[in-house]
């Protein structure tokens, strides 16, 4: 490839990571996980603008985990525009289509992010940047303290197979999750009373197992160990 076009393709790779970071730091989404407790009416999803001048209209609405069906929540403004320097807040409400009464359930809050752009600029690059958290129905009474959840996670390692159970009624979203000194990667969460299988490498060695999780606040956890 002649050098002219390798510095070319360069240039243009600076000015798009460029153009993302400006972009990615103008909206500051408050949260990185909503609890939404089954005896309140809403919750709350405060957004920022923290650009010097570039307004943004943002789009946000909630799916059930598989990008397409929406899930049985209202979210509002579903469409609005995001002035520089403004604060707005998404409130969040349940609309009553029956969830499970004995243990959380997931969906997924998208928020879009589209810049604006002079009218007069018709050669500007936009780009549209989209957040996506996760959002935890918690039903009333349920059993144990959710900040305790990951602590009764079992495991049991057959061959090349690391099998978690997690017997409580809360989702676990680890943290860190270790066998020995290698990092399971893959494994992002568990959901409550369910089985997962984790392939481990075939030359993955050690016996004792580290994991951490990530709590309400989106903070994380103090470690657990367990040998196997």
């Amino acid at each position: 490839m002649p050098k002219i076009i390798r510095l070319s393709i360069n240039i243009l790779l600076i000015y798009l990571l460029g153009c993302q970071l400006c972009y990615a730091g103008g909206i500051i989404v408050g949260r990185t996980r909503i609890i939404y407790d089954a005896d309140k009416k809403e919750a709350s999803l405060p957004l920022t603008n923290n650009s010097e001048n570039i307004p943004f209209l943002i789009q946000s609405w909630i799916d059930t985990g598989d990008g397409k069906s929406r899930g049985p929540f209202v979210v509002t403004p579903p469409l609005f525009r995001l002035n520089a320097k403004q604060e707005n807040t998404l409130r969040i409400s349940y609309t009553g289509s029956e969830l499970p009464s004995d243990k959380e359930s997931i969906f997924y809050i998208n928020v879009r992010a589209i810049p604006s752009s002079p009218k007069n600029n018709t050669n500007e690059l936009k780009l549209v940047f989209k957040s996506r958290i996760k959002l935890f129905y918690r039903p009333q009474n349920l059993s144990g303290r959710s900040a305790e959840a990951y602590k009764s996670l079992t495991f049991f390692r057959d061959h090349n197979e690391l099998r978690i159970t997690n017997p409580s009624p809360y989702y676990v979203v680890f943290s860190s999750l270790k066998l020995g000194n290698t990092p399971l990667k893959d494994t992002d969460m568990i959901a409550p009373g369910a089985q997962i299988t984790v392939k481990l490498p075939p030359d993955i060695s050690g016996n004792i197992i580290r994991w951490g999780a990530i709590n309400d606040f989106g903070g994380s956890s103090a470690f657990e160990e367990r040998t196997l």
